[in-house]
This record gives structure tokens, C-alpha cells and sequence, in this order.
């Protein structure tokens, strides 16, 4: 394929003169283009919502999210993989992000990594894929040898597959049961897919992710009632969630948390449900973790 036929390879004429615009120019143009990735998103919003549907099935049935990709796509996996533990309490083998080139990849570019059709199958593989788990493939420009190579074999083996990309009728499309695209048209430096194309990625991550957790019962109101309190910003949060469901007062708060082994759902049913540390946990567990069921169960 000429890439040069890609949307996202092709020269947009709004920065034609990019070099010669001043400072402001220059940040005013990029927020302008900025502004229609989520107008791209909007567009593809029935399909993530049917992939948060299919990865939260997944979740159920103990599967996993699995990301793949190369260069800034990659990398957008990771990240996002990376921040489910702490924000959602789930073990990081539940989310995880695959980059061409390994771990190295993730600091310094391994560009002739993602050409390797077969290397992402060698990668899906050693992390023991299922077909219970679910594969996102994510390339911006869609025809990625290393995502093609995970999907397809994603496929052979029963996974549930999708592919995120910024191109048109993009390989990985054809290859994915969900095939997610926000065109978000071209970069406003010719090429440079970590931009616009890289926003649309993150941003759709963000639903996918956080959708399948919502849908799971890892968030309560708008609070995420599964968090690990494994630093002190994160213990302060989750004192104050239990203070906003609660109504207590911190230092009420503080015991409960220390009572409930540092886990939110199980203080806050403590206090609101007036049971003890292993009740609430039954609590929970009859109710496949979600607290607004525990609550008024």
C-alpha cells in the first residue's frame, strides 16, 4: 500500500505554512484541528459502546483486555492498561498492553518492530492468550503488519477482537469483529499520527476501559469505589469517598478503611449496612461486586 493515500498521510492545507506562523499561530492552528477529534468519536459512539459491552462480558467470564499495537499507538495501550490497577483495584493481568519491540519500545523507538507480521502472535502467546479474552488492535494508520498478525491470530483462536484506527476501509477493519475509526483527517504536521490520530486512540481507550469497569461494578455514583490506596493521594481519595457516600467525618472515615483492610466497598457497607468487615465482604460477593446492589440487598 502507498500510504500516501492514507488520510492520516496526507497534507492538510489549513498548515500549509506551518513554518512561518508565529508562536500563538501555531497553537491556535493545533487546538483548532484538536477540536475535531471528539466531533470523529461522536460518530463511532454505537461501536464503543457495543466493544465496552463485549469486554465487560469478558470480564465476567474472567477473560481479559488485551491491547496491541506499535510506536505511539502502542504506547497508548500500556498507559492505559497500566492505570486500571490503581484506579480500579484489578490485577494487572486483567488489562494488559502489548508494544512491538517489547518493553524497550516503550522509551525509545523500535520503528522496524511493528513491520513483523508474526511477532505479535509470538507476544499473544507467551502471555497465554484465551479465547476468552478480548484483543484491541490499535494502529493509527490501520494496516500495521504487527496488529494485523495479533488480530488475525486473536481470530483463529476464538478471541473477540477489535481494532481502533483513523483510516477508511483500514485492514485491521476488515480483520476485527468491532471495528472503531474516528477519521479525524490529516495531521496538521503531514504524518505525525501521535497528534490528532493519537488523541482519537487515548480518548476512545479511556471509554473502553472505563466503561467495562463501570459495567462491571468497579465505580458507585461517579466515585471509583475500588481504588488502591497504594500511595497517600490515593489514601486521601479513598477517605473521601467514604466521607461522600457516608457522610462520616474523616477520622470515622479513617478507622473504617483501616477496619476493611484499606478496601472502600467493604468500609463503606460497614458503616451504611452496620455489619462487620466479613459481612460486607459477603455482601459484595453476592452481589458479583457491585455495592449498589450490597447496599439495598
Amino acid at each position: 500500500m502507498d500510504i500516501k493515500s492514507l488520510t492520516s498521510e496526507q497534507r492538510n492545507s489549513a498548515s500549509a505554512n506551518l513554518d512561518q506562523l508565529s508562536t500563538l499561530e501555531l497553537v491556535k492552528l493545533f487546538n483548532s484541528e484538536d477540536g475535531k477529534v471528539t466531533q470523529a468519536i461522536k460518530l463511532e459512539l454505537p461501536l464503543i459502546a457495543a466493544a465496552i459491552d463485549v469486554i465487560a462480558h469478558a470480564f465476567q467470564q474472567n477473560g481479559r483486555l488485551i491491547y496491541i499495537g506499535a510506536g505511539t499507538s502502542g504506547r497508548l495501550g500500556v498507559l492505559d492498561a497500566s492505570e486500571c490497577p490503581p484506579t480500579f483495584g484489578v490485577g494487572h493481568q486483567q488489562v494488559q498492553g502489548i508494544i512491538a519491540g517489547g518493553e524497550a519500545a516503550m522509551f525509545k523507538a523500535q520503528e522496524g518492530a511493528e513491520d513483523d507480521v508474526n511477532a505479535s502472535q509470538v507476544d499473544l502467546a507467551k502471555i497465554q492468550l484465551t479465547p476468552q479474552d478480548v484483543v484491541v488492535g490499535i494502529a493509527a494508520s490501520g494496516r500495521t503488519p504487527y496488529v494485523i498478525g495479533g488480530l488475525t491470530f486473536a481470530n483463529k483462536l476464538g478471541c473477540d477482537t477489535i481494532a481502533i484506527s483513523c483510516n477508511n476501509d483500514a485492514p485491521i477493519s476488515s480483520i476485527a469483529k468491532i471495528a472503531i475509526t474516528p477519521v479525524v483527517g490529516p495531521e496538521v504536521l503531514t504524518g505525525s499520527s501521535r497528534m490528532k490520530a493519537g488523541t482519537a486512540q487515548k480518548l476512545v481507550l479511556n471509554m473502553l476501559s472505563t466503561g467495562a469497569m463501570v459495567r462491571t461494578g468497579k465505580v458507585y455514583q461517579n466515585l471509583m469505589v475500588d481504588v488502591k490506596t497504594s500511595n497517600e493521594k490515593l489514601i486521601i481519595r479513598s477517605e473521601n469517598i467514604i466521607m461522600d457516600v457516608t457522610g462520616v467525618a474523616r477520622e470515622r472515615a479513617q478507622a473504617l478503611l483501616v477496619q476493611a483492610n484499606q478496601h472502600v466497598k467493604s468500609a463503606i457497607l460497614m458503616e451504611l449496612n452496620g455489619v462487620d468487615y466479613d459481612t460486607a465482604t459477603q455482601q459484595l460477593a453476592d452481589n458479583h461486586g457491585f455495592l449498589r446492589q450490597a447496599l439495598t440487598s
